[in-house]
């Protein structure tokens, strides 16, 4: 049976909820999945807490959840380019929990594998490790991290087909890959979506049986976060060919 719904807003319709998890695929503004993200502001829903890498920025991204006063409390490893955000979070209105990136990708990976918690080194002697349990291995002390498993996990893929396997290109891999795996529902945005046969398994990423529901991106402008080019002057001088 297709995992293919008419519409993110379809997709999402009866699993939305006050109060949940949802993890959200996507690095920077790269890979993210901005239809399924609208999709959640338009529902109303509030009171999330949210997992992903960063929070986007001011009116993009997860950025566009911070701005609708749905979100609680976020768990991620960089905020840097929201000021709403942090607006929000001095003004004591948005709990956060901030994980150093590499153990965040554990957090989720660990939650996909069925792992409840593990131990690392990131983070010991740091603010990071206050209140969390320690252990001494070989030597070292390690902090116990608990695994995250989400109510609903959102990505972005580039292509999938309707069996809900996904391909996903350059940066967009960082994170959502793990984020399929670490929701108890996966929903997936693709912009090429085939009808199964037509993908080559050596170049699959995450398997159809992690996705649930699966919904066609709409073409849009991807977004950068901060484009930085080199003057035009400096660069001819630098493609010039010596004589």
């Amino acid at each position: 049976m297709t995992k293919l719904q008419s519409t993110a807003a379809a997709a999402l319709g009866d699993v939305l909820r006050d109060g949940m998890t949802l993890a959200v695929g996507g690095f920077g503004l790269s890979g993210i999945p901005a239809d399924l993200i609208e999709a959640v502001r338009d529902s109303g829903v509030k009171d999330l807490t949210v997992v992903s890498n960063n929070m986007g920025v001011d009116g993009k991204g997860l950025g566009i959840l911070i701005d609708a006063g749905q979100v609680r409390m976020v768990i991620a490893s960089y905020v840097g380019e929201n000021k709403l955000f942090a607006e929000q979070y001095l003004a004591g209105r948005l709990e956060v929990e901030f994980t150093p990136q590499g153990t965040l990708a554990e957090r989720l990976r660990a939650g996909g594998a069925g792992i409840p918690a593990f131990y690392t080194r990131t983070g010991v002697g740091t603010l990071v490790a206050e209140g969390k349990p320690h252990e001494v291995f070989d030597g070292e002390t390690y902090v116990r991290e608990r695994a995250i498993r989400a109510d609903v996990a959102l990505v972005h893929a580039h292509t999938a087909d309707t069996d809900g396997n996904l391909i996903y290109r350059y940066t967009a891999r960082n994170f959502n890959p793990i984020v399929a795996t670490a929701g108890l529902l996966t929903i997936a945005e693709a912009e090429v979506i085939v009808e199964p046969g037509h993908l080559d398994p050596n170049h699959i990423v995450t398997p159809g049986v992690y996705v649930q529901r699966l919904v066609q991106a709409r073409d849009r402008a991807k977004d950068i976060e901060q484009r930085t080019v080199r003057p035009a002057s400096r660069r001819a001088a630098s493609e010039a060919v010596p004589a």
